[in-house]
């Protein structure tokens, strides 16, 4: 059901009405017809240059198809190659003398280098833990991660373990002789830690009394008694919070009395509204947008069974120390908050145009987000300077970057914000943009405060791209090909160029393994070695683990040490991932169609029947991943890709889809609300989704699942629990289009 609003072309939904009306409204001090006029002014004003956008990606994509038919295999002339991306208007001329100029950036983003969450905005839990991600126990992340191994009698599980207990206090023991060292000794040989005028004095087990290396680290404390207080140190920008209490079940058996340390861990956290959720209507967008408006007025709790009881989470305090010299400081207690609206590319049907056409899901997201947004404006809750920070996903070239910009200043004048009070952050993952970044950056100078790579779905437009010019190699080998790491060096010289230190976030991308923390431990520095001062996490406790890499590297130093090194790596830039050799053996081609399957259907089941945007999902070789709609768009395409140049073919596809159906299924045998694919193949909403994800791919839009997957999931709320007995259109051999 949907209404019209009165003296109003728009179209709402009812509950979308409501909870805008009744919940947003108050408070922000704008009138409720006011805000209606405007909405649909702006709709009108800018969906037409929204379609106009998504009709070039379709001129660009049919000329470079026609162009790969005529030119099969790998790039064979780059000259020739740019002078046609350039004849089209795919690759544009390098702007000179770039540089952002945001104003009102809050230090999380300027300075501390540190983690960043992604959490899925319709998941209140996942929400609250991640906003409060930003201080935690560094003794429980180990205790609880493989980092800490399970040798010796170390073992996870059932009741506290004083071995295991033992490991990671020497664990952290040596990380502050790393980080806060001492004069002489180690921290490992620590007995008494004691306050001196503002002094740390630590006394050693063979009597010396020391104090630290570096004194100006001391930053704060907090004083209940002389066994009971914490010493906070600032290193690298960043917070450790030393407790110190020998009454703790901890402190008693710690020679020192330690009985934790609390590191910074998640300066900031993206709440996402796009890969990470899966929202396909006016009533899955509230639980998004609600949970936005809660966090931007510090309200929002959840629930959780603990122990058979229920207990309410709520969104942490900001901490308070006596500051050194004298005074109080006080530290903010929660993660700086992004919101990550949708791309361009979908509507939605929450709200119709004059002519009951579904509007830009990303136009409703601009507009709602922001609003929700203003109350933190007078609380100054989340940004301390006043600022509200939105990711926009999935824009291709500077032409669409500039729409967005765009689209914000005509929110900004819509509620009455000063401009560029709203700041974006590119996602680097679609290859007209990464061709193009230094004109994206110049497009939106005045309100950029973020680039990030996004290298599955910067993957995933690469094979849509090149679809035509001939087979796409394994997966496993995307990553040693020259593309993937000029994309990678492009991101952070383009940024530097442009004056993003100490001004703005310069990101790596996504740990997939939330369950192997010792191995991210080893090889997630590297972002940091790259110059990246911020870098995805799944978890909390990956959060807390990889902020350690923030002490052991100084990021500002890195990124003044790369400056002014820049090179020309254009040509490795469009360099594309085709073989023209196919010479896999029928075992390896066997091998890549189940892993791709097999990754497909996990997630779709999940996407598709219980509206999960993302989870861990066990891969063929049962290892836990997060995956989300990226993944998806690469195993898509990849398989696509193969069936149209003859790698494999329908019937083999087919087959691979229902062995693999049988992985997914055991894998899922404990979920109770999961059904089986096997015995039920006409009749499952998500194998039938798979199917048409892979053989509808190359009609997809740039590739993108999301239009499939929408109508999958709307077509399942639609219907009763005895959906599968509806589901009568049988699953066929469908030909790419």
């Amino acid at each position: 059901m949907i209404a019209r609003i009165q003296n109003n072309r728009l179209q709402v939904a009812p509950s979308l009405y409501t909870f805008i009306e009744e919940e947003v409204l108050p408070g922000t001090g704008i009138e409720s017809a006011a805000f209606w006029r405007g909405f649909d002014a702006l709709v009108h004003e800018m969906a037409p240059k929204n379609r106009a956008l998504l009709a070039e990606r379709e001129r660009l994509q049919a000329a470079l198809d026609l162009w790969h038919q005529k030119h099969p295999g790998s790039i064979s002339d780059m000259p020739a190659y740019k002078d046609f991306l350039k004849s089209i208007g795919y690759l544009r001329p390098v702007p000179e003398n770039v540089q952002i100029t945001p104003t009102n950036i809050d230090s999380e983003v300027s300075l501390q280098g540190g983690p960043q969450l992604v959490a899925p905005l319709t998941n209140d839990r996942f929400v609250v833990n991640a906003a409060n991600a930003r201080w935690q126990s560094l003794y429980d992340a180990l205790y609880t991660s493989d980092v800490i191994s399970e040798e010796d009698g170390a073992t996870r599980g059932g009741q506290y373990n004083p071995v295991r207990g033992d490991k990671v206090i020497a664990f952290c023991r040596d990380l502050l002789d790393q980080i806060i060292p001492l004069t002489k000794g180690s921290h490992r040989d620590a007995k008494h830690y004691a306050l001196h005028k503002d002094k740390v004095i630590v006394t050693l087990s063979n009597g010396d009394t020391v104090e630290l290396k570096q004194p100006e680290l001391f930053a704060g404390y907090n004083l209940v008694s002389d066994d009971a207080f914490s010493l906070l140190f600032r290193h690298n920008e960043l917070h450790l919070d030393v407790k110190i209490d020998r009454n703790s079940m901890i402190g008693k058996q710690d020679p020192a009395g330690i009985s934790d340390i609390i590191i910074e861990s998640a300066t900031t956290t993206i709440m996402d509204l796009e890969d990470a959720v899966a929202a396909v209507d006016a009533d899955d967008k509230i639980i998004g947008y609600r949970n936005w408006l809660e966090l931007m007025k510090g309200t929002l709790t959840c629930n959780i069974e603990q122990g058979g009881k229920t207990i309410t989470r709520h969104l942490n305090a900001d901490r308070t120390y006596t500051a050194v010299g004298g005074g109080t400081m006080t530290l903010h207690g929660r993660s700086l908050l992004f919101v990550r609206n949708v791309g361009h590319l979908m509507t939605c049907p929450a709200v119709l145009d004059g002519n009951g056409n579904e509007i830009p899901e990303g136009i409703l997201d601009a507009v709602v987000t922001t609003l929700i947004a203003m109350h933190d404006l007078k609380s100054r809750k989340n940004s301390r300077a006043g600022s509200i920070y939105v990711v926009k996903p999935k824009m291709h070239g500077p032409d669409e970057a500039a729409f967005t910009d765009e689209t914000f200043s005509r929110v900004e004048q819509m509620l009455g914000l000063p401009q560029y009070t709203v700041k974006i952050g590119i996602m680097d993952e679609e290859r007209r943009t990464s061709v193009n970044l230094k004109a994206c950056v110049a497009a939106t100078s005045n309100r950029l405060a973020f680039i990030n790579t996004g290298f599955l779905d910067r993957t995933g437009d690469e094979m849509r791209t090149s679809m035509e010019a001939g087979p796409v190699i394994r997966k496993a080998d995307m990553r040693r090909t020259k593309w993937i790491a000029a994309y990678e060096v492009n991101n952070m010289q383009v940024g530097l160029q442009t004056g993003m230190r100490d001004r703005a976030q310069i990101g790596k991308g996504m740990w997939a393994m939330p369950d192997l923390m010792a191995d991210m431990l080893k090889q997630k520095i590297a972002h940091l070695q790259a110059g990246a001062n911020t870098a995805w996490v799944p978890s909390p406790t990956a959060a807390a683990i990889h902020a350690i890499h923030y002490h052991q590297i100084n990021v500002r130093d890195v990124q003044r040490s790369m400056e002014g090194k820049y090179v020309d790596i254009l040509d490795d830039l469009l360099t594309i991932p085709v073989t023209d050799n196919p010479n896999w053996s029928p075992e390896e081609i066997q091998q890549e169609l189940d892993n791709n399957a097999q990754g497909i259907l996990g997630y779709v089941v999940r996407w598709v029947d219980h509206g999960v945007g993302c989870s861990k999902v066990p891969d063929i070789h049962d290892v836990a991943l997060m995956e989300d709609r990226a993944t998806l768009r690469i195993s898509s395409l990849h398989i696509a890709n193969w069936l149209r140049h003859g790698i494999t073919n329908e019937t083999q596809v087919m087959n691979t889809l229902k062995r693999m159906a049988a992985v997914v299924d055991r894998q899922n045998e404990n979920d109770q609300l999961y059904r089986k694919m096997v015995d039920n193949f006409d009749h499952s909403p998500g194998f039938k989704a798979a199917c048409d994800l892979i053989f509808k791919a190359r009609s997809q839009p740039s590739g993108y699942t999301e239009p499939l997957l929408h109508a999958w999931r709307q077509r399942a709320k639609s219907m009763p629990v005895q959906m599968a007995e509806l589901m009568t259109e049988p699953v066929e051999l469908r030909k790419a289009s």
